[in-house]
């Protein structure tokens, strides 16, 4: 052997060795008293069925209660407050109409979507239909909603969810006249009321906090 070479011996000294390192878990929390008692282990089967609670019951004349099955229609409406010097214009539903005969509230109707493109031109025809009145259309001061049996073939005995807009309008003409309605409209009078006598008329129940908001607000 020459000298100075490395032997076997000093050759396996020389290689590098290998460490092996462990790795530690993560720490872990304490368990809880449940978990130690095994109160909080899940039972084991199929999850439980989830419940659906059906909707309130809503009714609106003579609508049915509504509930989580009921086939809901949507339709949209607009309402016209019509002010002349210091009167209200109302209308009375007449003694045919299926859900509040006798009852009184203002004109206006739900909108066709396939004719009434404006909203605009759609709250004046439904005024002139209903009562003869020419009307400058104002803007929406309050947003509500009821519900009404949807007597539609189709529907089957659900229910329709009327949006309504209540506007402020201007009138135009002042002679109210039930001449143009429509058969469906079911109105047999008209008048125009002081504001401080209409809250003493019978409304029907849905305007009547409509009906609260716009005498309470200015202007």
């Amino acid at each position: 052997m020459r000298r100075g070479a490395l032997g076997p011996a000093d050759l396996s000294a020389s290689r590098p060795r290998l460490v092996t390192v462990k790795r530690r878990r993560p720490l872990q929390p304490p368990p809880t008293a449940n978990q130690r008692t095994g109160s909080a282990r899940r039972p084991v089967g199929p999850a439980p069925r989830e419940v659906v609670p059906a909707m309130p019951s809503v009714k609106a004349g003579t609508a049915g209660p509504l509930t989580a099955l009921s086939p809901i229609g949507l339709a949209f409406a607009q309402k016209a407050f019509i002010v002349s010097g210091g009167r209200l214009l109302l209308v009375r539903k007449s003694a045919s109409d299926p859900f509040h005969p006798g009852r009184w509230e203002v004109p206006g109707g739900r909108l066709e979507v396939e004719d009434d493109l404006d909203l605009d031109d759609h709250i004046r025809r439904e005024v002139w239909e209903e009562v003869g009145l020419k009307i400058d259309p104002g803007p929406p001061f309050h947003l509500w909603q009821w519900f009404m049996p949807d007597r539609s073939a189709i529907a089957g005995g659900g229910q329709i969810r009327v949006v309504a807009a209540a506007r402020r309008c201007r009138p135009v003409t002042l002679d109210a006249t039930l001449e143009n309605q429509d058969t469906g409209d079911h109105l047999d009078g008209c008048a125009w009321v002081p504001l401080p006598e209409v809250s003493a008329y019978d409304l029907i129940p849905s305007l009547r906090p409509v009906m609260r908001a716009f005498l309470l607000a200015p202007g």
